[in-house]
Formats: structure tokens, C-alpha cells, sequence
């Protein structure tokens, strides 16, 4: 067996993402059944339950079922497939979370209110009142439907939706558990829907509902979730990671099965009982990857843990002589070891993660943690859920739910934006966990800031905060904290407002909607005559650097859902509007300027009799686009292969094509993807410093920024730089501006009209 010792489950994983890649038509439950039995038979659901729970509660199951099986009695799913599959299979996944017997008859009776008329007090008398809770409570989430329209009626109604899923969970946590089990077998029966209704019900999945899982640590539901998302959002990439995967395991299954056999060995002579076995990484979490890589100029084939290792062993001094092992067998990569059993993640989460170099160069991730932390990590609470029969009390329950009784206590004081953002940003985001100078643990949205962390500590401390220093050093305010930081705060003695520059996103100050919210209240209660012309002033200022118009005050107003000019101008005063999002409401590139577009074509492709020539910049063509037709994306085009310039691309209808008499000189050509820039003239005045021009053509490049022309003057110590860049869009362009304003010394950066370029140099 390859990949494992002791163990089985690497491979019923990479078979599981092989049917789930399958399964997804309407003959899925046939293609099951095939695999594994009747979908039907509720014998696999008393089995396991058979497994942990005393026989007297197995007659409540047996009942459960029996009363859903007759009330859905010739019912059918869109799939085709009986509708009592559903609640059958929506009952075995909590089965083998371990649940309870009134969990697993609720999860059985869940649909049999809203689809066969049965009242809720009837199966309260059948059932009792535990499980008519749990199925009225289920119900309920029923009818929640996520809805991504930006207007503030949807926003409104998805905010109430997620208010009353999170009372649900307050209330009786199991109702969410069967909730996550429900949305899991419909994802896996979804092909049988419109594609319009599988774009929203996986894009709620992945937005909503894998992040609810994480956050209580069920891992085994939320990557199922994730990846059974992906595959509906974005077919096409999901398809191609998983075809690099399956080719990328074939050329390292024999490295990682010679790294288990040589960690099995070690731990054999240690006299440590355990499991070692290779972990496949999912799909969505390498297409994740994927995106951070290409950020960094990196591509999949830089990824060496698609294949990663995880020890299994009784203790958790095991896992520390275990880690000891490992180390002592190949080289550790320092800044890539992460102890979360002394420091467990705020869903649970604990085990130990290190990465060691095989071989003196191939990066090998490791995980090792004990059986009870390999079954939190994979089932979160519910693998010590306190109403499991039998079971020993959580005593540290309710302090791992601490964020969810916050949440709560917050959702009351918010609008249905703030609520949303706050869910979404502070509490469904991955998580980095760092230190107070007294050694207290806070956990943080990664990406969060010394900013997010006053604000997190208690609003008066970020409001009053004037700097921070992160491991003793002093640290801008910007700063992305990281794991393990110890992040000091210091503050203004006297009482001090908060910047508005704070809540810009393109300066970076603050990630989470919490800070956001407390320094949008702040200035909600100035006076509003104050916020209205504060408003106003930085409306025309931001606008008038972007070289933008302001078409009707009322107008823009009424898109951004105020009452009226004043309510939409005191919006903006107090930040809970910026600029940005006003910028965005107005024409991009301004008509009176008539910019013309500069295109850049970067991965043209020419065909020659099937030969796979590529031309237009791709490998060491010399290639060109013709002066005498001046072909664009879009025009139907031919290549021209001259005698020493390369290939010159031509319209098909250029005369010189035509009259070409060496046909045999002419090659197919197709445009590929191209990228449509526009150039436009910036400026920028600053004091005068050492480092200055570096500084700003060193943030351009870094943004992939091109710089067409620049002219430079100095003036009794005041540096002016006029520069001509291609931009993609008005947003880049402010996002540019904001970044440029943030260097030390610059006084404005801001658009100019193409007729004040002076461009000597």
C-alpha cells in the first residue's frame, strides 16, 4: 500500500475527489449505489450509529426513519433519485461525526415539514421535544437563501438570514451541524439544478457555509464543501489543478513513500507507537496556493507539498520526540515550523507543523499530532459535543464558542452592511494568532494590522493610538502581523480622533470591519453640518487628484442609496463612504480627455501547418505589429515573416497582404489574451531627500506599473516629477496615487491634463 503505515485513509481521500469529480449528474445516485450499495439502504446508518450508541436509542432512529420514509413515500429529487436519499445521506454524515440519537432522527425528519405537510407539534408528539426543536430550528435555515446583490433590501435580508443562522447555533448548535451535513449531499447532487441556481448555491457554500465549518473545525465538511464549490464555480480550473495534480503524484509518490518508510522506521526504533501516512492536498486549497505563488511570480510548479506527510501517534509528548526525529533525520526549515498544540488555533485546531528539506533540497511539509487532535481537527466540536450520550462534559465547551456569543453581542449595534462585512472579514477569515506585551493570546483575520489589534484590545486604544512597535521594533501602522508577534500599542495621552485615512483601503491601515465600524462611529457623532462639509471637501479633493468630474451630486446619491445629497455627503464625512466607492460610480476614463488605449499584446500565438509557433513577444521572435494597417485585438489578422526582422502581423485585409506575391511567407496568427492599458499623466511634488526617484519608480515596478516618459525639476527644495503611466482602470490608478502619498516627504500626487505635461527628458 502506497503512502501510508498503519493506514488506509490517503487513499479512500484521493478516491473520494475522484468521485466527487464524476458523480455530479443526474444518474450520480446510480454511479453510488455502484460504488457503494443502495443509496436507499438505511442499514450503513444503523450500523454506525450501532458503533456508539446504546441500543435504547437506536428504536428513536429506527422510528425517524420509518415515519420519513412513509411521509416522503413517492416523492423524487430533481436528480431523479428518491427523495428520502437525501435525508438518509444527511443522516450518515452526522453519523460519522458521532452525534447524537436526537441529532441523527432530526436530521432524518428535517425535510418532512416543509415538503409533506407535517405540522412541527405532531412531531413533537411522535418525537418529542428535542427533536421537534432541532427539525423546527433546521426548518427555519431552510428558507435562508444568501443573495450577493449589492442594493441595501438584499443586504438587509441576507444580514437578517445570517442573524437568525447564528441565534440557531447560539441556541442548539446541532442545528447547524445538520445544516452543514444537508448542504454537503446537495452540493453532491447539484448537477441536476440550472447553472444559474449551481452558481448561487456554490458561491453561498464557499462564501457562507465552508467557512462556517472552519470556523468550528470540522475540516473533513469544509474542504468537501470548498472543493465541491470550485468545481461549479470555475469548472475549468478545477479540472486543470486536478489533472497537474494527478501528474504531479506520479512523479513523487515514490519520494513520499520512501520519506514514510524512513520516518516509520525511526519511530519503530524510538519505540513510538503510531501512524505515518501520506496527506493529498484538496483542490480548492491548491488553487488557493496557486493564487498567493502567481502574486509572487511563482507558478504551480514551485508547489513541493501537494503531497505533505501526517503522524498520527497516543500523546503529546509523542509529537515532540517525534518532531525531535524528524529533525534530527532531514533539515528544518525554520521559519516554516508552527507549534499549535502549545498555541491551538481559535476553532481548535492543534498539531504541529514543520517543513524539512529531503535530499538536501526537496521542501517536504510534515503535520504531527495526536489521534484526539486528528479527530478535533477533522470533525471540530462536534467531536466533543456535549450532548453526546455517555460523553464526559466539555468543561473548555463554551470558551471555544466564546467568538460566537461576541458575534451575537455585536450584531445588534450594526447595519446590515457593517454586520455583513464584520462576519465575512473578522470571523469567517483565516486567522493569525499573536501576543500582548503580558503574553495574552489574540486572534486576528490574517492580514490584520497593529491598527486592527488596538481597536481589538478596546476602541479608546485605537482611537488614541499614535504608533506600535511588533518584537520590540517600531513597525509602521500598516503592518501585516504574523504569527507569534508581540504587538505593543502606543497610544496619546490626551483624547485624539481617529484618521479618516485610516479607513483607506488602499493605504492598507486597517483589515478587519470591526476597527472599521468603531472609527465610522466616531465621526457619526460630530456634529452633521460638520460631516457634511467634511464630506464635501474630501469628495472634490480625492476626485479633483483623479482628474474626475462630479456629473450631479443627486445622482450619485441616489446610486449609493442615501435620502438625499446631505445624507450621501455626511456618509462620506464620517467614512461610511469613501472616495473610492464614489470614483467608482463615475465614468472611468473621462470623456472630454479621449484617451486612447494602448494595447499590449502578450501571448498572440501563431499556427504554421500545426508547428506551434508562437509570435508577438513569446519566446526569442523578433515580431512586430505592421505600420501600414495597424491591426488591434478583435481585427482578423495574418503574420508576414520577413527576411531579418522577425514576423510582422498585418490585418488580412491589408493591401500589402494581398499584393503579397511570396504567399508562402504568410503565416496564421490568433490573437490570445491581451491586456488594454491607457496612458496617463501624474504628478508628483515632494521635499526633496536622498532616495526620492528611487523610491517612486521602486513602488511603480512593484506594482507593475509601466512608465512611458518622465521629466523631473527641483525648486527651493521641492521636487516635481511629471511622469506619462499605463494604467488598467481608475481604481489602479487611485489605488496608485494613495500608495505614492504615503511615501515620506511627497506633498500631492495627483492626475494632470495631457496639455501641463511638460516632458523635456
Amino acid at each position: 500500500m502506497k503512502n501510508t503505515i498503519n493506514c488506509g485513509r490517503a487513499e479512500a481521500n484521493d478516491f473520494h475527489q475522484i468521485v466527487m469529480t464524476i458523480c455530479h449528474s443526474q444518474a450520480g445516485c446510480i454511479i453510488i449505489q455502484m460504488i457503494s450499495g443502495d443509496c436507499m439502504d438505511p442499514a450503513p446508518l444503523f450500523a454506525k450509529a450501532r458503533e456508539y450508541l446504546p441500543p435504547d436509542k437506536l428504536s428513536l432512529i429506527e422510528a425517524a426513519y420509518e415515519y420519513a420514509r412513509h411521509a416522503h413515500d413517492g416523492q423524487i429529487r430533481k436528480s431523479g433519485a428518491p427523495f428520502l436519499e437525501h435525508p438518509l445521506q444527511t443522516a450518515l454524515t452526522l453519523a460519522n461525526l458521532q452525534l447524537d440519537a436526537s441529532t441523527l432522527a432530526a436530521a432524518l425528519l428535517h425535510d418532512v415539514p416543509e415538503d409533506c405537510s407535517v405540522s412541527i407539534s405532531e412531531i413533537e408528539k411522535k418525537f418529542g421535544p428535542e427533536v421537534s426543536k432541532l427539525v423546527d430550528g433546521v426548518t427555519k435555515l431552510s428558507k435562508v437563501e444568501w443573495r450577493r446583490e449589492a442594493d441595501a433590501d438584499a443586504q438587509a435580508a441576507q444580514a437578517e438570514n445570517l442573524r437568525k443562522m447564528l441565534i440557531a447555533m447560539a441556541e442548539d448548535l446541532r442545528v447547524v451541524f445538520i445544516k452543514l451535513a444537508d448542504r454537503l449531499h446537495n452540493m453532491n447532487t447539484l448537477q441536476a439544478l440550472s447553472p444559474e441556481r449551481r452558481q448561487a448555491i456554490a458561491r453561498e457554500t464557499l462564501e457562507i457555509y465552508a467557512p462556517l465549518a472552519h470556523r468550528l473545525g470540522m475540516g473533513e465538511i469544509k474542504w468537501q464543501l470548498e472543493d465541491l464549490a470550485f468545481r461549479y464555480l470555475d469548472p475549468d480550473q478545477y479540472h486543470e489543478i486536478a489533472r497537474m495534480v494527478a501528474i504531479k503524484r506520479s512523479q513523487r509518490e515514490g519520494f513520499i513513500d520512501e520519506a514514510v518508510w524512513e520516518l516509520h522506521n525511526e519511530m519503530v526504533m524510538a519505540k513510538i507507537e503510531g501512524e505515518v501516512k501520506g496527506r493529498p492536498k484538496h483542490i480548492y486549497s491548491i488553487y488557493q496556493k496557486i493564487q498567493r505563488y502567481s502574486a509572487m511570480g511563482r507558478t504551480f510548479g514551485d508547489i513541493h507539498d501537494l503531497f505533505a506527510i501526517r503522524v498520527l501517534v497516543n500523546t503529546v509528548p509523542d509529537c515532540y520526540k517525534v518532531l525531535g526525529i524528524i529533525h534530527n533525520l532531514w533539515h528544518p526549515i525554520t521559519e516554516e515550523f508552527n507549534d499549535y498544540i502549545a498555541n491551538p488555533k481559535d476553532n481548535g485546531y492543534q498539531s504541529l507543523h514543520t517543513t524539512v528539506l529531503t535530499g538536501g533540497t526537496v521542501p517536504l511539509e510534515i503535520q504531527i499530532r495526536t489521534y484526539d487532535m486528528h479527530r478535533m481537527s477533522e470533525y471540530g466540536v462536534a467531536a466533543h459535543w456535549r450532548y453526546k450520550e455517555g460523553a464526559k462534559p466539555d468543561l473548555h465547551f463554551e470558551e471555544k464558542l466564546s467568538w460566537l456569543r461576541q458575534l451575537i453581542d455585536w450584531q445588534s449595534s450594526l447595519n446590515s452592511r457593517e454586520f455583513l462585512d464584520s462576519v465575512k472579514e473578522d470571523f469567517f477569515a483565516d486567522q493569525v494568532f499573536v501576543y500582548t506585551p503580558r503574553g495574552e493570546i489574540k486572534p486576528l483575520p490574517r492580514g490584520a494590522t497593529p491598527l486592527d489589534f488596538a481597536y481589538l484590545i478596546h476602541t479608546n486604544v485605537g482611537h488614541r493610538c499614535i504608533g506600535a512597535k511588533v518584537n520590540s521594533k517600531l513597525v509602521p501602522l500598516n503592518y501585516t502581523l504574523k504569527n507569534s508577534d508581540i504587538v505593543e500599542i502606543m497610544v496619546s495621552k490626551a483624547d485624539k480622533a481617529p484618521s479618516l485615512d485610516w479607513l483607506n483601503p488602499d493605504l492598507g491601515y486597517i483589515k478587519t470591519a470591526h476597527a472599521k465600524e468603531k472609527i465610522r462611529a466616531w465621526y457619526k457623532k460630530q456634529e452633521r453640518t460638520q460631516n457634511i462639509e467634511r464630506g464635501r471637501t474630501m469628495l472634490e479633493k480625492e476626485l479633483k487628484r483623479l482628474g474626475l468630474t462630479i456629473p450631479s451630486y443627486e445622482e450619485l446619491a441616489r446610486k449609493l442609496d442615501c435620502e438625499s445629497v446631505d445624507d450621501f455627503l455626511a456618509a462620506v464625512g464620517y467614512g461610511g463612504i469613501t472616495p473610492h466607492q464614489v470614483a467608482a460610480q463615475i465614468e472611468e476614463i473621462p470623456e472630454e480627455e479621449e484617451i486612447v488605449p494602448v494595447v499590449k499584446p502578450t501571448t498572440v500565438v501563431g499556427k504554421q501547418k500545426g508547428s506551434g509557433i508562437q509570435v508577438l513577444g513569446v519566446g526569442d521572435l523578433l515580431t512586430h505589429l505592421a505600420q501600414c494597417c495597424h491591426p488591434v485585438p478583435g481585427d482578423d489578422i495574418i503574420g508576414y515573416i520577413t527576411r531579418s526582422h522577425g514576423i510582422t502581423v498585418h490585418r488580412t485585409n491589408c493591401i500589402n497582404v494581398i499584393n503579397e506575391e511570396e504567399k508562402e511567407r504568410l503565416i496564421e496568427v490568433s490573437w490570445g489574451n491581451v491586456e488594454q492599458v491607457y496612458p496617463v499623466d501624474i504628478q508628483i511634488e515632494a521635499y526633496d531627500r536622498v532616495g526620492l526617484l528611487r523610491d517612486i519608480t521602486t513602488l511603480l515596478a512593484e506594482h507593475k506599473i509601466n512608465i512611458t516618459s518622465v521629466s523631473t525639476q527641483y525648486n527651493d527644495d521641492i521636487f516635481t516629477m511629471w511622469s506619462t503611466i499605463e494604467i488598467k482602470n481608475i481604481s489602479q490608478l487611485k489605488h496608485i496615487l494613495s500608495r505614492v502619498m504615503s511615501l515620506k516627504g511627497v506633498i500631492n500626487a495627483s492626475k494632470v491634463q495631457k496639455d501641463k505635461l511638460n516632458i523635456s527628458s
